[in-house]
């Protein structure tokens, strides 16, 4: 995903377009693409903000969002329970398709962390 043109940068160019400069012009000056200047000033007039749009989804808006606590709650019932054995029981259960690692994912940012014994087994854990 590309970075957006930091807020300094856009402010100049939109002050170059107020100040009668065509939008090629500025772009040229501020070697940007002219599409660039056209977008920037069209969502000035749009929102009345040079700001960047937020990138990306939202955070919680994915397929597993809604079976978070039912992926915790199996997962301390049974601490070594594998990631593809959780993955064909949130099929089995609710009917949900998932990766492992998304599954572990998922896990990982509810704050269970996989913690390795001397015997060479894993549990899941909260962090601290």
């Amino acid at each position: 995903m590309g970075k957006s043109y930091s807020l300094d940068l856009r402010e100049r160019i939109f002050a170059e377009i107020d100040g009668g400069s065509t939008h090629r012009s500025a772009a040229i000056v501020f070697g940007v693409s002219p599409s660039s200047v056209v977008r920037l000033v069209q969502r000035q007039q749009a929102t009345g903000s040079l700001a960047p749009a937020p990138q990306g989804r939202p955070r919680g808006s994915g397929k597993l969002a809604a079976h978070v606590e039912f992926l915790v709650a199996e997962v301390k019932a049974r601490p070594d329970i594998t990631m593809p054995e959780l993955a064909a029981l949130l099929q089995a259960e609710k009917g949900v398709t998932a990766h492992p690692s998304s599954l572990s994912r998922v896990l990982c940012a509810a704050g269970l962390t996989f913690k390795k014994n001397t015997a060479g087994d894993g549990k899941r854990t909260f962090r601290r």
